[in-house]
């Protein structure tokens, strides 16, 4: 991708992020233009270009842009993106996120995909930000979820650590999770601690408890994270007594922005999301085109 002064590279994105974001914009690219766009084929002159402004048409926390100039970059390498914010501000209606510049034909093909990309990722990363400002001054840390659109894992995980989270697992792949399933095929916490131990001797493991007694039991058998899932906010505090530092704590379950200050105010170290990725509304965001000219 030729890459412009003013545009912020992929590169601010992992390697794993990007080869994510290739993949999406291209399936998605291959989804919308297809063979062409023909309504633009047929109705702009191949050599018109235009200058447009991506515009906030309401509050929201910018997650993105980077991703977006890739979109028109790809269809129009010849294209300028000039971002005007940074990744992770948060703006009020009416501010110019970016200015595009190129040929028309081409950046009307791009629009929608780059839009929707923008628009989404904006949209988890505004809803993280309203979840971590709930829990300013707490000392817990937001995590997110697995609870993603598929093929759009590594960018929404992307967007939550733009809007203020911590990134929880990736995958089933990078991170050993006891889950209820778990210890009912195993027989119990225990055993199924032992056997992730014995496999898996130098990871982190984590045990989801729905129980005091199965807390007592995790403790025990000397896990190393708790989740403590669909707690109420009694039982939470008697957990975080009982574990009283002997293993990280992670509250998880039906978390809203009505309660998770409540539930941070019990000692929890952190606290996971699905939320924030599966319910964020996508943002809404314009582009305008601004003048047209002859290349």
């Amino acid at each position: 991708m030729p890459q412009n002064d003013s545009v912020e590279p992929l590169s601010v994105l992992t390697a794993a992020e990007s080869a994510a974001a290739r993949q999406v914009i291209a399936v998605a690219l291959a989804e919308d233009v297809g063979t062409g766009d023909i309504t633009s084929q047929a109705v702009i002159p191949i050599g018109l270009h235009f200058h447009g402004r991506l515009m906030a048409r309401h509050s929201m926390v910018v997650a993105g842009l980077p991703i977006a100039a890739y979109v028109f970059q790809t269809v129009a390498p010849e294209a300028l993106f000039t971002a005007k914010v940074m990744e992770g501000k948060s703006v009020p209606a009416g501010t110019i996120l970016a200015e595009i510049n190129g040929p028309a034909q081409k950046l009307l093909a791009a629009e929608r995909t780059a839009l929707n990309i923008l628009q989404h990722l904006s949209g988890v990363a505004t809803e993280t930000r309203a979840y971590v400002e709930r829990l300013r001054g707490t000392g817990v840390a937001l995590l997110d979820t697995r609870k993603t659109l598929p093929g759009l894992r590594l960018l929404a995980k992307y967007a939550t650590r733009i809007g203020g989270a911590r990134n929880h697992r990736f995958g089933l792949y990078d991170g050993v999770i006891i889950k209820d399933n778990h210890i009912a095929i195993c027989g119990g916490i225990t055993r199924a601690i032992q056997l992730a131990r014995f496999n898996f001797m130098n990871r982190i493991i984590e045990v989801e408890c729905d129980s005091l007694e199965q807390v007592s039991e995790a403790i025990t058998a000397k896990v190393d994270v708790i989740l403590l899932d669909n707690m109420d906010i009694r039982t939470l505090r008697l957990a975080v007594l009982l574990v009283a530092g002997r293993a990280k704590t992670e509250a998880s379950g039906s978390i809203t922005l009505n309660s998770i200050r409540s539930i941070a105010e019990t000692g929890v170290d952190c606290i996971s999301v699905g939320r924030i990725t599966h319910s964020a509304a996508a943002v809404d965001i314009g582009l305008d085109w601004h003048a047209v000219v002859s290349a």
